[in-house]
């Protein structure tokens, strides 16, 4: 146990940066930290991670270390919490890792509802755009659509079976501007863009039973997609044509601030997944939201 203990204090130490950074995440002392990874450097005869003034760094002794014993540790913990779990039900903490667009509308009432079933167990949600390793993140399982997931996850439909995508822009704009008929319209309107965390625009794509494409419009605001609330908001002060989930947008348009543009070119699209590693083992909270997903009606758009 002594051994696994500093095990677990390199790991620490190795994914925070330092020993003062594992110290805090492990509220054990810095120098305790130093001293467990001083006794694994010693039993094994090498030196497993670089010191500086500042911050620490893997060898590659260290980093051949990590790989290897990590997915050993984190099978044996999610072992040793499903035995713990039996006769009590689930408990502990879920930790997703999920992207904006699911925050909104989707996540909330699954969420509400899961924690109302389950007394026991919290979440903690972290909202991502990019693509990660759930597992390296600290993550249980994480939330994503079809083209992004892991081609060795396990993915449970969640949420809405379909989504569309909706283009719309304020009454005041349209009569100020004109109203498209087509896609290619657009290049000649303000739009209002976003940009995923990587830096990368967010594609406007339209289609029909017979025709699709994608086109590169420009307009006076570009914003991330995790301020999409924002983008929605200008375009409602009429600055612009905005797109973005139909879900999110559709309030506006039902009170008149918004009205729709190219709706026959809505594109649709299937909706997100819940995905975790395909480790035998799984933590009793992970367990007890996988069977409540699976249990819950899934609705058809």
């Amino acid at each position: 146990m002594d051994e696994m203990r500093d095990l677990r204090l390199f790991i620490a130490a190795a994914r925070h940066g330092g020993f003062r950074g594992a110290a805090r995440a492990t509220s054990v002392p810095a120098s305790t930290v130093s001293e467990a990874v001083r006794r694994l450097e010693d039993k094994l005869g090498t030196r497993l991670l670089n010191r500086t003034t500042r911050s620490v760094a893997l060898t590659v002794a260290g980093t051949e270390l990590m790989n290897r014993v990590v997915p050993v540790l984190d099978e044996l913990e999610t072992a040793l919490d499903s035995v713990a779990g039996y006769g009590r039900g689930p408990s502990g903490i879920l930790r997703l890792n999920v992207p904006g667009a699911v925050t909104r509308t989707i996540l909330p009432p699954i969420i509400s509802e899961f924690l109302a079933a389950h007394p026991t167990v919290s979440v903690d949600i972290t909202v991502d755009d990019g693509l990660v390793d759930i597992l390296s993140q600290g993550a249980d399982a994480g939330i994503r659509y079809g083209e992004t997931l892991a081609q060795d996850a396990i993915a449970v439909p969640i949420g809405p079976r379909r989504q569309r995508i909706a283009t719309a822009a304020s009454p005041e704009y349209l009569a100020r501007r004109g109203r498209p008929s087509h896609p290619r319209d657009l290049l000649e309107h303000a739009c209002i863009r976003t940009r995923f965390p990587g830096g990368a625009l967010t594609e406007w794509t339209f289609e029909t039973e017979t025709e699709s494409l994608t086109i590169d419009p420009s307009g006076p605001l570009t914003i991330s997609t995790q301020a999409a609330e924002f983008a929605i908001k200008t375009a409602i002060d009429g600055l612009g044509v905005v797109t973005t989930f139909e879900d999110w947008v559709r309030p506006a348009m039902e009170a008149g601030h918004l009205a729709p543009v190219l709706e026959d070119w809505w594109p649709d699209f299937e909706g997100p997944f819940l995905y975790y590693s395909s480790r035998r083992h799984m933590p009793p909270s992970l367990r007890a939201f996988v069977d409540f997903i699976k249990a819950r009606p899934r609705l058809t758009g």
